[in-house]
């Protein structure tokens, strides 16, 4: 019973640290993963703009999305654990909603990023091709 508890109390640890750690890692610099077409456009002009739009993204909370994406994949997976099962199940079902939840809110804030950035640059006249 004991390792038992243990296990589960390991878990919840490790899902709530894996949390915390995708939170932070989401409060990194954005680099853009966007393929621009340059012909024809002065390069100069072209990275000017790309800093400026690049700081359009630092207004996106992705710390914020990863967060309450995992609080709510936490709630949700505690109370089907508890729903299917026992405490220990609802602590394991918590544990793994929150560590899916903080994914699918860094997957979530990483769309939101791209999206931001192509908009701006698409707005500055650039032609986008991914």
């Amino acid at each position: 019973m004991l390792k038992r508890s243990l296990n589960t109390s390991l878990l919840s640890c490790g899902s709530l640290i894996l949390a915390i750690t995708l939170a932070g890692c989401s409060n990194k610099p954005y680099k853009s993963h966007l393929i621009v077409d340059t012909k024809g456009i002065n390069t100069g002009n072209y990275h000017q703009d790309k800093e400026e739009c690049q700081a359009y993204t630092e207004q996106v909370r992705t710390g914020e999305r990863v967060a309450t994406e995992a609080a709510k994949g936490g709630v949700v997976g505690g109370v089907v654990g508890a729903v299917i099962g026992n405490s220990s199940t609802a602590q394991r079902g918590a544990g793994a909603g929150a560590v899916l939840g903080g994914v699918k809110g860094y997957d979530m804030a990483e769309r939101e990023l791209d999206r931001v950035m192509r908009n701006c640059l698409r707005g500055r006249g650039y032609r986008v091709l991914n």
